[in-house]
């Protein structure tokens, strides 16, 4: 028999706080749930704004980083797969399918720029900020150095 392939890639902004919960014997689940935007032409041929909405589930330490760090409305990136579930519930039986997030990327950073990993320390891919072009002398040796900034580098300057 072939294998199967569930692998889901989602962005999306948290539409309210990360629930962290114990299970019985000990391990942390965090449970959130993103919303998705989107764009169609309707029949009309206008186009229209929709919401999807899903939710994630995230166990062990990266559930625990998840709720540690992300608030309601806050970007994120989640990696993982589609799980379906069933149970009953006043004598009728549910179903639900979701995410078991595998990563989870903090998108937007604190003060919403940059992107984070799901250790949530250091921007991933910020970028610094531009250079200001200044000069100083250093008082022992009388040497100025020059802080280019945004100015392109010659290779030829480079001594290797």
């Amino acid at each position: 028999m072939a294998r199967s392939f569930n692998q889901v890639t989602l962005m999306g902004n948290l539409t309210r706080d990360p629930e962290l919960r114990t299970t019985p014997n000990g391990a942390s689940v965090c449970s959130f749930s993103l919303a998705l935007n989107r764009s169609y032409k309707n029949a009309d041929g206008n186009w229209t704004e929709a919401t999807d909405f899903i939710d994630i589930v995230a166990w062990g330490p990266l559930g625990e980083r998840v709720a540690q760090y992300l608030t309601k409305g806050r970007p994120a990136l989640v990696s993982g797969r589609l799980q379906s579930r069933s149970w009953e519930q006043d004598g009728q039986k549910r179903n639900k399918v979701e995410v078991v997030a595998n990563d989870v990327t903090f998108l937007g950073g604190p003060g919403g720029g940059g992107a984070a990993p799901a250790g949530g320390n250091e921007p991933a891919d910020s970028a610094p900020a531009p250079a200001k072009t200044s000069k100083k002398a250093d008082k022992e040796e009388d040497v100025v150095i020059e802080d280019i900034g945004d100015e392109p580098i010659n290779l030829d300057d480079i001594p290797f």
